[in-house]
This record gives C-alpha cells, sequence and structure tokens, in this order.
C-alpha cells in the first residue's frame, strides 16, 4: 500500500475516533464541533506535526560543529538524501527518531542518552535507520499518526474527568446517563488509536532497518546499538507521550502483559534476526 493512501486511510480512521467521541459526549452539537476540530487536526498535523513533536520534547537544534551533525551529514550524502535538519534532545533515555513531511522536510533528533551510550559505528546504524525512514517516506505519516493520537488520548481523558465529575452525555430515551457506555469509550478511544498506529508502524521497522543497513554499508553498528539500546532504554526508560512512542527507534518504556499486544515496535530480537540474516 502507498504512503499516501496510508496517510489518508490514517487520517480518515483518527477523524472517525474523533467524530465519534464528539457525537457520544455532545450529541449532534458534538459531533459538528468534533467534524470542526478534526480538519484542524488534520490540516496542523500534515504541516506541523513535525514541530510539534519536536517540541514537545525540547529538542534543540545543532549545527555543523556537532558530532551527530556530522555523521547524519555523511549517512544522508551517502543515501541521495537532502540534509536533514539534526536536533538533540535533552533525556538521559538513549533514543532517537525522525520526523517531517518528506525528504526535503526532515529532521532527525537524537536523546542525549545515546549519544552518551553508543560509540561512532553503533550511532551510524542508528541514523542510517532514521534516515531510511525519511527514504521510504515513513515520516509523514509517523508524525500524523504522533499528533493525532494525542488529541486523541487528551480528548478522552477529558472525556475521564468530566465523567468523574458527572458531565457526559445524557440518554434521550432513558433520561439520564449512560456511565458504563462513557467509561467504555473512555478506555476504547485511546487503545483504537495506539492499535491503528501499532497496525501501520509496527512492518516499518524491518524496512527501515534493512534500509539503513544499506545506508551504512554494514548491519553490524545497528545490531549491536540495537541490542545496547533494549537493555538501557529498559534501565533508563524515556518520560515518552504514548502517542509518539512508535516513532522512535527503540520503544521507549517497557511494556507488558496486555499491553504488549499494543506494542509500535516488533521485538528487539527478531528485528537483530533479521538483520544478521541479511549479513
Amino acid at each position: 500500500m502507498g504512503n499516501a493512501i496510508k496517510t489518508t486511510l490514517l487520517l480518515g480512521l483518527m477523524s472517525g475516533l474523533l467524530l465519534v467521541l464528539g457525537e457520544y459526549f455532545g450529541g449532534s452539537g458534538g459531533l459538528v464541533t468534533a467534524f470542526g476540530f478534526a480538519i484542524v487536526m488534520n490540516f496542523v498535523s500534515y504541516w506541523f506535526s513535525d514541530k510539534i513533536v519536536l517540541k514537545m520534547y525540547r529538542a534543540q537544534p545543532v549545527g555543523p560543529e556537532h558530532p551527530l551533525y556530522q555523521i547524519t551529514a555523511r549517512l544522508a550524502q551517502r543515501a541521495g538524501l537532502p540534509m536533514p535538519k539534526v536536533y538533540v534532545i535533552p533525556d538521559p533515555s538513549p533514543n532517537a527518531f525522525a520526523t517531517g513531511r518528506n525528504p526535503s522536510h526532515a529532521a532527525v533528533a537524537a536523546t542525549e542518552g545515546i549519544l552518551r551510550l553508543l560509540d561512532q559505528r553503533e550511532l551510524e546504524g542508528v541514523l542510517a535507520h532514521e534516515l531510511a525512514h525519511v527514504k521510504h517516506r515513513d515520516i509523514l505519516i509517523s508524525s500524523i499518526a504522533a499528533t493525532l493520537g494525542a488529541a486523541i488520548m487528551m480528548i478522552a481523558r477529558m472525556a475521564q474527568y468530566a465523567a468523574f465529575f458527572g458531565g457526559g452525555r445524557s440518554d434521550d430515551r432513558e433520561g439520564g446517563s449512560n456511565p458504563i457506555g462513557m467509561l467504555a469509550t473512555v478506555i476504547l478511544a485511546p487503545l483504537a488509536a495506539m492499535l491503528i498506529q501499532a497496525a501501520i508502524s509496527r512492518s516499518r521497522e524491518f524496512g527501515a532497518d534493512a534500509g539503513g543497513a544499506d545506508i551504512a554499508g554494514t548491519p553490524y553498528g545497528l545490531v549491536d546499538a540495537l541490542r545496547k539500546l533494549d537493555t538501557a532504554s529498559k534501565r533508563i526508560p524515556m518520560d515518552a507521550n504514548p502517542a509518539t512512542a512508535h516513532m522512535f527507534i527503540i520503544k521507549p518504556f517497557s511494556v507488558s502483559g496486555m499491553l504488549s499486544m499494543f506494542s509500535t515496535h516488533p521485538p528487539t530480537a527478531a528485528r537483530i534476526s533479521a538483520l544478521l540474516g541479511q549479513s
């Protein structure tokens, strides 16, 4: 499926969730309000999702004097890509992501933690992975998913507070509120948003791993990086918004039990096996 179709599908599904929430909690008036909100969110998500995500993590731009910029520049030239903007995130947890709406408007961000953890060869593997996302044009759909997912979770949280304080939509037929239906909506809406993100993003990690190995010229830097990141990210989890978890090279926090069903990343061991299988 082409990325243009995926992006349209994502916008449609998440906009639909917004409309369902609006209609449930506000009736016809809420539906109209949610429709207007969905239009605004779609516009903002397409044009500004990268800036929103970078600001969310207080990412700071770096220039040609920074080693991260220098490595990215070499790899971008090797991949035949325009030079992306490069950012450092002030966070001790090791991780990285790429964002933007196309290769000409792309950005690569890495945490201070990953710069301390990895050597140059491993960091090259990580940055090559992120540039593969740029080359495959994954970054737009990833950024839009983050922005709309965050919006849906925010609305569901607001609805939860409304339910707690006795708000919510009245049931016209029974003349009272429907707390069970409200609770189900509050729980299911963010889970549905997470499922949409996971369904679209999990397979892309294998493609970016393979593409990154091609850009770097070897899979071994990324293999060693993934091993280190898998251990270190569990020891130092990132305080990340769940709606943006799919953007990172490795999930920024540990999940277990039922929540593992909604993981946006395939198991690290499976990714390493796939990389070693192509070496």
